[in-house]
This record gives C-alpha cells, sequence and structure tokens, in this order.
C-alpha cells in the first residue's frame, strides 16, 4: 500500500526517507532515520518496532543486510512485510514478503533501496529508480529524494489512489539551531495530491531554513533601509526588523543585507 525510496547522499553526510501511500499519515508508520547511522522503511503491515530495533542494529555496526536479516529472523509475519534499509556506509538491502499484495517488488543500488506494494506496476519502482540515477549528486538529498517520489507517483503509485506522504531527511547538527539531526521532517497526512504538496512545502522549507546564496544579498544602505521600514509599516508592523521577526525570516536578513527573495515578498505583499 506504499512506495518508498532510502538512501544516503553520495557525499556520506545524509541519510533520508520519502514515502507515499493511500494510507492516512503515511509519515507517521513508515520512515525513520539517525545521522551517521543510516535509515530504513517498514511498509505493508509495517512492524513499527523495526525502526527502534533496526536503528539500533545499524548503531552497533550492523549493516543493511545484516540488519534485515535480523528484523526479519524475528518476525512471524516476515512474509507480509516491506522493508528498505540503507547503513551507515552506503550499504542498502531490500525486502519484499511473498504474502504482500502485487504488485510488490523493491531494487537497491549504491546507496539506496526503493521497494513499493499494491502499485499499479514494476514501473514505479523502475521510474523512482531512473529519476535517482538521473538526479545531480551534488543536489539535497531531499531533493534528490522528492524528485524520485514524485516520478513514481507521476507513472502510477499506489494503484488504490492517492492519500498522504512525507518526507524525512538527517544530517549531524542540521536540525533547528543546530541542536538536533533532523534536517527536514514534512509530512501530508491527508491530501488529494500528497506528493505534489509534499514537494510545494520543500520548496517553503527551503524558504524558512536553507542558506542563502551569497549573491543575493542585497545591500542594506539608508536608502533601501528606508523603504523596507516603510512597506512594513504598510503591513502594521513597527518597521522591517518586527516584519522580519513576525515572518521568521531571521535566517534571511543580516545587520547590513536582505536575501532578494525576501526583499520581493516585502514588496509584494505591502499595499500600494
Amino acid at each position: 500500500m506504499t512506495f518508498s525510496i532510502v538512501a544516503r547522499s553520495d557525499d556520506g553526510t545524509e541519510w533520508g526517507v520519502a514515502v507515499a501511500s493511500k494510507f492516512l499519515a503515511v509519515g507517521s508508520a513508515v520512515p525513520a532515520a539517525r545521522a551517521g547511522v543510516g535509515a530504513l522503511a517498514t511498509q505493508s503491515f509495517a512492524n513499527v518496532a523495526y525502526k527502534p530495533q533496526g536503528l539500533a542494529m545499524l548503531a552497533q555496526g550492523r549493516t543493511a543486510q545484516e540488519t534485515l536479516d535480523a528484523l526479519l529472523g524475528d518476525d512471524a509475519g516476515r512474509e507480509q512485510r516491506q522493508v528498505g534499509i540503507v547503513d551507515g556506509d552506503g550499504n542498502a538491502a531490500t525486502f519484499t514478503g511473498e504474502d504482500c499484495y502485487a504488485w510488490a517488488g523493491g531494487v537497491t543500488d549504491a546507496g539506496v533501496a526503493i521497494q513499493g506494494n499494491i502499485l499499479t506496476g514494476p514501473e514505479v519502482v523502475h521510474a523512482m529508480h531512473s529519476a535517482w540515477k538521473g538526479t545531480d549528486p551534488a543536489a539535497s538529498l531531499s531533493h534528490r529524494l522528492m524528485t524520485a517520489l514524485l516520478a513514481g507517483d507521476a507513472v502510477g503509485g499506489d494503484s488504490r489512489g492517492r492519500q498522504s506522504a512525507a518526507l524525512l531527511v538527517v544530517k549531524e547538527a542540521a536540525g533547528y539551531a543546530g541542536l538536533d539531526d533532523v534536517s527536514v521532517d514534512l509530512r501530508v497526512d491527508d491530501h488529494a495530491d500528497p506528493c505534489d504538496e509534499l514537494a510545494r512545502l520543500l520548496d517553503v522549507h527551503g524558504l524558512y531554513y536553507d542558506q542563502p546564496k551569497p549573491e543575493d544579498r542585497v545591500p542594506l544602505d539608508d536608502d533601501l533601509r528606508a523603504e523596507v521600514d516603510e512597506l512594513a509599516r504598510r503591513l502594521g508592523r513597527s518597521d522591517f526588523d518586527a516584519w522580519v521577526a513576525a515572518e521568521n525570516f531571521e535566517n534571511r536578513v543580516w545587520p547590513d543585507a536582505v536575501d532578494r527573495q525576501i526583499l520581493q515578498i516585502l514588496r509584494d505583499q505591502a499595499p500600494g
């Protein structure tokens, strides 16, 4: 009832999972990841205990295949399970039990495991694999995973329809204020077009959390400061700094510069 991709970035700094399904809040059940350790997806009558157990095994130094074998070996319901795992070194493993509903199957490649069940056909997994291989290895893992997920959705995805999607990416000290490893954790729990909505949320996430490019810094000279203060007042804020705080754009403003995109947003929002 789900299709997913589990992967490590080529530079070995990011791990993540992208998943979609005709299932409410698939992001609450399928993905798990820990920076430096690995990532996994459990689906098709998901055994959610695989998530803490699997990450613990990976943290102990077991490979993806060793972890997969250990999880399945203790599970009487293993023939109904589907699992994808990528370990800290980028080794990948996937499993589809004989009792998973058709079409079901998976594929692995360097640093990636792709799998799905109750799909329109094998073209879903193949399209995701091709999309993954076609992405720039230097691009962020979140965008590579999202590209692959969209490719699977575009050729049919879950044969029962669409409902939810999720994206989880981890990287050492990449979380809010650098205090955890969660770089991206986005979920679309119930939506008519969840993959496209997830892609939109990823773009919004980039606006708030990505580091702006140096070439997009506009010098905040006296004239521009006067303009942005005035625009902010038209929006009911005391000045530009108050508007920035209210909109949570602190990541894109500096004492002597403002990000070009944020400047355009302010100009578009302000009346007059």
